[in-house]
């Protein structure tokens, strides 16, 4: 896919080839309303790591809000759109990784959005602020919030502002990434 043919799509190039496969990593969203740690591990997911590293290294999620908040079934927040729109992404996408290894997404835990066809995943990731048993395992997990979780709790404590159907659409306590970083160590 080329940035020219797709109008939601943000081009800063690919991530390296050769990414960490050892260690831990700690991705940071500093938030208009607070401050959100991810522990991630690059053993289980190293595309994914290395991707949001990528993108974060290029500022491509600072100044974005996140888009998507969904209140019944399935409750999660979606951020990691640079268009705001849910279709929006980098110029390129990659495959899933780890996707037998946990059996739905617990609260807290992080994942990469992606389409219904496999090898889609991109830039936007969900963070499950309640357990979600029933959603398929068909996303890569790619950590767990170790901090700010109180920050994810009051944005899905106000609401939707219905969009999608009447429990999912943007959040109506907006929150926006001021800076994204990840660092492994």
């Amino acid at each position: 896919m080329s940035a020219g043919s797709e109008p939601n799509v943000k081009d800063v190039g690919t991530p390296p080839a050769t990414v960490p496969r050892t260690g831990k990593a700690t991705m940071t969203l500093t938030t208009n309303l607070g401050t959100v740690e991810i522990a991630m591990d690059p053993k289980l997911a190293p595309c994914a790591v290395a991707n949001f590293a990528h993108l974060a290294g290029k500022k491509f999620f600072d100044g974005t809000a996140c888009h998507r908040l969904t209140t019944a079934g399935l409750f999660v927040l979606q951020c990691g759109d640079p268009s705001g729109t849910g279709t929006g992404g980098p110029a390129y996408r990659y495959a899933e990784e780890n996707l037998s290894s946990r059996p739905g997404y617990a609260r807290g835990s992080v994942a990469v959005a992606k389409t219904q066809e496999p090898s889609t995943s991109g830039s936007q990731f969900f963070i499950s602020y309640a357990d979600n048993p029933l959603l398929p395992v068909d996303y890569t997990p790619i950590g767990t919030v170790t901090k700010g979780m109180d920050v994810i709790d009051k944005v899905a404590a106000g609401g939707v502002t219905p969009g999608n159907g009447p429990d999912d659409g943007a959040p109506k306590i907006r929150i926006v990434l001021r800076q994204v970083t990840v660092v492994y160590a």
